[in-house]
Order: C-alpha cells, then structure tokens, then sequence
C-alpha cells in the first residue's frame, strides 16, 4: 500500500466535497486553479494531491467534475457500503446516529452500544442500544468495520481493546485520550475541545 500523508487524504475529502457542489450546480468542467479557490490552498498543492493517483484531466481542460468525484470516492473507499458501530449511546452517540451524511457517503450504522442500564433497549431511529457486555460478540456478528467510540475517558482503553479482540481495525475516538493499538489498527481523533484550543491561540495571537 503506498504511503499517502494525512494531510494530503483530508485535503482529497475537502476535494469530494467541492466537487459535489459544483455537480449540484450542473458544472461540467472545473480547473486546477478553481478547485484550489474552493479550498483555500494552491492549485500546484490540487495537482501533486492527484498526481499521487494517477492522471486526471487533460491539460488546459480541466476536469470532467463528475468523472474527478468518482474517481476521488473510488480512491477514498466510498463505492462501497461500510458497516459502523457506536460505542456510547450519550449525545455524541445519539447525534452520529443521526447523522445524514453518514448514509449518504456509504457509512451505515448498524449498531449503537452502551453500559448504562437504563439506555440500554432505548430506541435511536431504527436501532435498538444494546449492552456493552456483549460488545464482542454483537460487534463479530454484525460485521462491524469501523468503530466510532464516544464513552468517557475512563472506559476508552477498554472499550478500544474489546474492539480490536473483535476484529476491528479502523476506530474513531471522541474521547480525549491516546488510545494504545497494535500496528494494524487505524485510530483516528476527534476532539472539539483541542480544535477549539487551536482557534483560541489563532485570536491570542493574530
């Protein structure tokens, strides 16, 4: 697998997007120079993010909007419908449920978990929250891919550890610890409090 930075694999998601617009809009047709505009960088940083892919476009015609998002989704893994667990059925948890885009990019969730008695059995759309002490089995036998893991700090590592004994590799952690993994698993961060500390020092400082 060839090694691609993160920034330049967010910068394609940002791509997707903006180009989901502009098929919205009916536009056929989009530069190198425009679609660096959308995304507030440069248009040499749009080329060499694609170069890393292959070719695309023809030079001084830009590119086919429609065929760039397709190929930008098939690069991203979105042609196919991804299976995704919630472990925390708190608001975080609740929110992800419903959370349209999910859907709408292939990512269905399939199971909402949590260790409270007294969420669990609780109806979220049209999922039922089940108990936390059957994580593994319930997390095998959906065929669960991606975890996304919303529980308070203190049951994050245990909950990561059940998840990786189950099989997964790929977790989205919004609690705000390190989580310890074996090499093969993917975890990425979420954390509003950090991102928020990071507009603060933009206000400090600007």
């Amino acid at each position: 697998m060839k090694k691609i930075s993160e920034s330049t694999i967010r910068r394609l998601s940002k791509y997707y997007r903006s180009l989901e617009q502009l098929v919205e809009k009916r536009t056929d047709t989009v530069s190198s120079d425009q679609l660096a505009e959308m995304d507030g960088i440069t248009s040499a940083q749009v080329r060499k993010d694609l170069s890393f892919f292959g070719t695309f476009g023809k030079r001084g015609l830009g590119y086919n909007t429609k065929a760039l998002k397709k190929q930008i989704g098939e690069i991203l893994g979105l042609v196919k419908e991804w299976r995704v667990g919630i472990i925390g059925a708190g608001n975080i948890g609740r929110a992800l449920v419903n959370f349209g885009e999910f859907k709408k990019q292939g990512f269905k969730v399939t199971l909402i978990m949590d260790s409270d008695p007294a969420k669990v059995g609780e109806r979220i759309q049209d999922l039922t929250v089940e108990s936390t002490d059957r994580l593994t089995t319930l997390v095998k036998s959906h065929k669960i891919e991606i975890a996304i893991v919303a529980v308070p700090t203190h049951a994050a590592q245990r909950v990561a550890d059940d998840l990786v004994k189950a099989g997964v590799r790929a977790i989205l952690n919004f609690a705000p610890i390190s989580l310890k993994v074996p090499p093969n698993v993917q975890v990425k961060y979420e954390n509003p409090a950090i991102e928020i500390e990071s507009l603060s020092y933009f206000l400090k400082n600007s």
